[in-house]
C-alpha cells in the first residue's frame, strides 16, 4: 500500500480534512465550520476536534500514516509552523502553534504552510499548473490569497509569511484594510469589493433585489442576462484585479498567471477579459508565452497541496 496522509486545510469559516495517498488520490473527506461562535472556541480546538471524529469516523489508525500536512489561513511561519499574523479578523489564532500540537498529540511529521500557497503548491501536483516552474497564483473570495513559484521553488520568504498578495496597496489614500494600513489590493480585487460596489449604488443597479441578497452569482448571472450597467461595473473591477497582476507580472516574470476562487469559473464574463486586459496593460516582453488561466482543484486544492508541501519534506 503506498504512504497515506492528512491533508488539512484551516480557512477563516471551516476546517476541510482529507485522507490522501501517495498519488493525491482523496479517500475520505469531511468538513467542519470554524466560526459558529466568532471564534470563541479557539479554531485549533475545533480543528483538533475534527481531525480526531474523522480518524474514528474513517478507521484510519496513526500506524497507517505518514504525516499531517496541514494548509492554514494567515501569515504562517513555515519553520515553526506557528500563526505569526493575521489581517486583523480572526480572534484566538494569532501564536497557535499549530505543528507542535499536531505534533505532541500525533507524534507524526507534520508541515504547515499558507492556505494560499498550498493551493498553489496542490495546483503544480495534480492541477492547471502541472508542468510550470514559474507560477503566480492569486484566489479571490472573499479576500485575496495567493502564492508563487519562481524556478520550480514555493517563495516563502526568511519567515515562509512571503506572497501575502491581498496586502500590497495599490491606492495611497484608499480605503481602509482590515489590516491596518489603506488602499490594500483585496479592498477593490477581492469578491467582497465587487459587491461592496454594486451594494453602494443598488438603488441604481438592482432596485428590485434588498443589499443583503446581491452576492457575486447574482451579479454574473444578472450580466450573463445582458445587464449592462452591471457589466460596466464588472469591468472596472476587473481593471483592479489587472492592475496588481501586472504589477506582479513585472516583478516575477511568470510562465503562468492561475487563478483560483469561485469566480474563475467565470471563462467568458471574467477570465477572457481578465485576459486581454492584462495582455494590454503588460509590456510586450513579459508577455511572451504568458498563459493566463483558471485554477482546476477548487476547494480541495488546499489540502492536497499541503499533503505534496509535506511530501517533499520527508
Amino acid at each position: 500500500m503506498s504512504k497515506r496522509y492528512i491533508g488539512i486545510d484551516i480557512g477563516g469559516t471551516a476546517v476541510k480534512i482529507g485522507y490522501v495517498t501517495a498519488e493525491g488520490e482523496l479517500l475520505a473527506t469531511d468538513s467542519k465550520r470554524v466560526d459558529f461562535d466568532h471564534y470563541q472556541t479557539p479554531i485549533i480546538v475545533t480543528v483538533k476536534n475534527a481531525v480526531d471524529q474523522f480518524l474514528a469516523l474513517e478507521h484510519i489508525t496513526l500506524a497507517e500514516l505518514s504525516g499531517f500536512g496541514i494548509s492554514a489561513t494567515g501569515q504562517i511561519d513555515t519553520k515553526e509552523g506557528v500563526v505569526s499574523g493575521t489581517a486583523g479578523h480572526i480572534a484566538n489564532w494569532i501564536q497557535t502553534p499549530i505543528a507542535q500540537i499536531f505534533k505532541d498529540s500525533y507524534h507524526l511529521p507534520v508541515s504547515v504552510v499558507n492556505d494560499a500557497d498550498c493551493a498553489l503548491m496542490g495546483e503544480c501536483w495534480l492541477g492547471a499548473a502541472r508542468g510550470y516552474r514559474d507560477v503566480v497564483m492569486v484566489t479571490i473570495g472573499t479576500g485575496i490569497g495567493g502564492g508563487i513559484l519562481t524556478e520550480g521553488r514555493l517563495l516563502t520568504g526568511v519567515r515562509g509569511i512571503a506572497g501575502e498578495l491581498g496586502h500590497f496597496p495599490i491606492r495611497a489614500d484608499g480605503e481602509l484594510c482590515s489590516c491596518g494600513n489603506r488602499g490594500c489590493y483585496e479592498k477593490y480585487a477581492s469578491t467582497t469589493a465587487l459587491v461592496n460596489m454594486v451594494r453602494d449604488r443598488a438603488d441604481e443597479l438592482v432596485p428590485d433585489i434588498s443589499a443583503d441578497h446581491i452576492d457575486g452569482q447574482l451579479i454574473f448571472n444578472r450580466v450573463s442576462q445582458g445587464d449592462t450597467a452591471l457589466r460596466s461595473v464588472v469591468s472596472e473591477w476587473i481593471t483592479s484585479i489587472t492592475l496588481g497582476l501586472v504589477g506582479l507580472i513585472h516583478i516575477f516574470n511568470p510562465q503562468l498567471v492561475l487563478i483560483g476562487g469561485g469566480v474563475s469559473q467565470q471563462e467568458e464574463l471574467f477570465i477572457e477579459p481578465l485576459r486581454e486586459q492584462i495582455l494590454s496593460y503588460t509590456m510586450p516582453g513579459f508577455c511572451k508565452d504568458l498563459i493566463i488561466k483558471s485554477a482546476q482543484l477548487g476547494n480541495n486544492a488546499g489540502l492536497l497541496g499541503a499533503v505534496a508541501y509535506l511530501k517533499n519534506l520527508f
